[in-house]
């Protein structure tokens, strides 16, 4: 696509409605992005089955003042989320997922979500956000590295079982 021919799109508060379009752009997207990073039975078993479950479970939790789940669409079709969890005891906001459809990656919907979020924890209150990112995705590290977060912490963690290193960036507000 061509920058002139880029569809727009706006961004919105998520609704309970959108459960079954936040849990296929997860799917997709990660399953786009973590392909050869992870294993195969994760990406196209495990974790569509999980993914499912957790949002049926996380998005009320969210909409019910447990955080902000934003929305991006395009002609009326969602093409992109972030989910962030109300401020921590120490005023930090951990940014739990943000993703857009593979096909929709670098056009400016990550970033414009992303900046959404920032604008929301600001206005709860939040001194800063966290998030963590798999070591092996660089791109998403560059994506938040040119954004201005910083590196912050390395954790060894799972997904489904499996072992995973996921490193901690932070941002402060000034």
């Amino acid at each position: 696509m061509t920058k002139s021919s880029i569809p727009s799109f706006s961004l919105r508060d998520a609704t309970l409605a959108d459960l079954d379009a936040i849990d296929d752009i997860h799917v997709r997207s990660r399953r786009a992005t973590y392909r050869g990073q992870v294993s195969d039975h994760y990406l196209d078993v495990t974790m569509p089955a999980a993914s499912r479950a957790d949002w049926e479970h996380k998005l009320p939790q969210m909409l019910a003042g447990g955080g902000c789940v934003l929305v991006a669409e395009s002609a009326g079709e969602a093409i992109g989320f972030v989910c962030a969890l109300a401020p921590d005891a120490a005023g930090s906001v951990y940014v739990n997922n943000l993703h857009a459809l593979p096909d929709r990656k670098g056009l400016g919907v990550g970033t414009a979500l992303l900046e959404a979020a920032m604008r929301w924890a600001r206005a709860a209150g939040a001194s800063g956000m966290h998030l963590k990112v798999l070591e092996t995705n660089r791109a998403a590290i560059g994506f938040y590295e040119s954004r201005g977060w910083r590196r912050a912490g390395r954790v060894d963690d799972a997904w489904a079982g499996e072992p995973i290193v996921a490193l901690v960036y932070a941002i402060a507000f000034t």
